[in-house]
């Protein structure tokens, strides 16, 4: 395996570990910059799945025989890997889901549905991903509550100044929060909106996808009652996630799904629900996808989130030098130290998706367009923006070629 432990990872190393770097876009090395929406997938994470699938595949939990074993034991395996990496109190408390989307609809719908009623609040942030701010802003639309955004100040960090104002509007019930933004890379203060949501008697719910990958995660020293992530964010598969919840919720909320594996019991008078964690894991699951999820926590585990932090802060750094060079490029988010390695730009008098086609031309990948952040694009007065993102796989030459890139844009677009 080629990585290790180190107080400083060696990116150049750990990209033999990704086969898409030997590809050439246009005659160019691939410069990947949008690891934000999805990362690449190591052959480590790819070998662990391949193999499963050539020598242990079965359906989990209903086989006495030798392959159902392995597959169960692979599957549980995994669980007990994402219990470990966000430091749950319990792998019971751990529930598959098809992504991070899934896990925050499922505590909107289990839990909000059920639990909120006109006079209550529910609280989110201008910062959020559509799938943290949708799915709450649908509940209280369902259930009668207020529904009220945390605003962003210009820097793009939460106002907390406005919590006030938020606590006149009613019984403040739910706060939801990611703890990285997804568009910005702001860090926010999801301890202290744990703490003021705790003394109204609120739940706090954490978005914690675009924060897993590169942030050491304890949902303990958060204090949350939920917290989602996502597999394919973290050099894992596409297709599975992870919800965390406090086990009194989950033991006391319905269940989001219904079918097999997730009842105890069924009968033509009553139905009664499984234990924890399968109440909420109704149907075949994706069990070479949960191996790869836990292979990938294994990799990123080896490499070291702390050394993945430095790496990162090193190059958002020297981007946001190179780019504050360029008079025609605005740049959007906090300081480097209060945020991830997101930087979100714009091109003066050129369109977002007309400067990622050019920089495709230059074989580099970013992505354009709302980032699923619309309620912040019209925070930040645009319709889109360039976002670049990076990961343990990030150089600074793709930095460069970034660079170059958007002169071509402005030179043969602006």
């Amino acid at each position: 395996m080629a990585v290790a432990t180190h107080s400083k990872l060696d990116a150049e190393r750990l990209r033999t570990d990704f086969a898409v770097f030997e590809e050439l876009v246009n005659g160019k090395p691939v410069a990947y910059l949008d690891s934000a929406a999805s990362t690449q997938k190591p052959r480590q994470v790819l070998d662990a799945m391949r193999d499963f699938y050539e020598h242990s595949y079965a359906n989990v939990h209903r086989g006495v025989y030798r392959l159902a074993e392995r597959a169960t034991t692979g599957y549980e395996g995994a669980r007990r890997k994402v219990a470990s990496y966000v430091n749950a109190p319990s792998e019971r408390e751990v529930i598959f889901t098809r992504s991070a989307t899934e896990a925050l609809n499922l505590v909107a719908y289990a839990w909000g549905l059920d639990n909120l009623e006109e006079g209550d609040v529910v609280v989110v942030t201008d910062l959020e991903h559509h799938s943290s701010f949708v799915p709450w802003q649908y509940a209280a639309g369902r259930t009668g509550a207020t529904f009220c955004v945390i605003p962003i100040d210009e820097g793009g960090e939460l106002r907390l100044d406005a919590l006030d104002e938020i606590e006149r509007q009613g019984n403040v019930k739910v706060v939801a929060s990611n703890l990285v933004s997804n568009t910005l890379g702001t860090v926010n203060p999801v301890q202290a909106l744990a703490a003021w949501a705790h003394e109204r008697g609120a739940i706090m719910v954490v978005d914690a996808a675009q924060a897993a990958p590169h942030r050491h995660l304890d949902v303990q020293a958060l204090d949350c009652e939920f917290l989602a992530l996502s597999s394919h964010k973290m050099c894992g598969p596409s297709g599975i996630g992870a919800l965390w919840g406090r086990r009194e919720l989950l033991e006391a909320m319905s269940p989001f799904n219904l079918g097999g594996e997730m009842i105890r019991s069924v009968s033509a008078e009553r139905t009664t629900w499984n234990e924890l964690p399968y109440k909420f894991e109704a149907g075949t699951p994706a069990i070479a996808e949960a191996v790869g999820f836990g292979a990938a926590i294994d990799y990123v585990s080896e490499v070291g989130l702390g050394a993945i932090e430095q790496h990162e802060r090193g190059l958002l750094e020297y981007t946001l030098g190179r780019l504050g060079e360029l008079p025609w490029i605005d740049t959007y988010g906090p300081p480097p130290e209060r945020r991830a390695g997101i930087v979100s730009l714009n091109v003066e008098g050129v369109h977002p998706h007309d400067v990622a086609q050019v920089l495709d031309w230059e074989g580099v990948a970013v992505r354009a367009g709302h980032h699923c952040t619309q309620p912040l694009m019209t925070k930040l007065g645009v319709s889109a923006t360039i976002r670049a993102s990076f990961y343990l796989y990030s150089i600074q030459e793709e930095v460069d070629r970034l660079v170059e890139g958007l002169v071509k844009a402005k030179t043969s677009l602006g």
